[in-house]
């Protein structure tokens, strides 16, 4: 179904868009899509909350636990886990740093939402699969209203992102476009 409604204090939550993530295919339009979300929330004084994923030179606080997949061993050049120029310098953003898939597990991002009153988050960002998928999975569970950005997210493997759009994410919200989700905003 697509997105029927915003809540009177929805946030917008964007999900690992930092500069080592930036160069990936498709991330770019997700950056200047998701830019203009941002500025719409900002003008209505709605939060915008920055996501950054980041972890120790020494790979001490990843996640532990045996995968069939390998872990991921990218170099890390110095600012790989800034927020682009695109999104960063608002002071009134929340930026929180996660160093798991979802942006709830381990952060105060639940207690930053609440204690503004939010009730409704709308996502974008990078990896659709992993990143955003594991936080909305999370803001459903923690019982806000999901939106999902359909256009302002991407992901490596383009199966991977259809599987999230068409199987998953109508089972935890609703989505839609930027330009459906920026008709509906007060």
């Amino acid at each position: 179904m697509p997105v029927s409604t915003l809540d009177p204090q929805p946030a917008l939550v964007v999900v690992d868009l930092q500069n080592g993530l930036a160069a990936l295919p498709g991330v770019p339009e997700v950056i200047a899509r998701t830019a203009e979300l941002a500025d719409a929330f900002r003008a209505r004084e709605h939060p915008v909350v920055l996501v950054r994923v980041t972890f120790a030179a020494d790979g001490a606080d990843l996640v532990p636990g045996r995968t069939e997949a390998p872990r991921s061993s990218f170099a890390r050049p110095d600012g790989w886990d800034q927020i682009t120029p695109e999104l960063a310098g608002h002071d009134q953003d929340i930026v929180v740093t996660k160093r798991n898939w979802s942006a709830f597990y381990g952060t105060d991002l639940d207690l930053q939402l609440r204690r503004r009153g939010v009730t409704q988050v709308v996502l974008t960002g990078v990896a659709t699969s992993i990143g955003v998928e594991s936080t909305a999975r999370a803001a459903h569970e923690h019982g806000y209203h999901v939106v999902l950005a359909t256009d302002a997210m991407a992901d490596t493997q383009p199966e991977a992102h259809e599987n999230s759009v068409q199987r998953i994410f109508p089972r935890l919200g609703e989505t839609g476009t930027v330009a459906e989700i920026l008709e509906l905003l007060p």
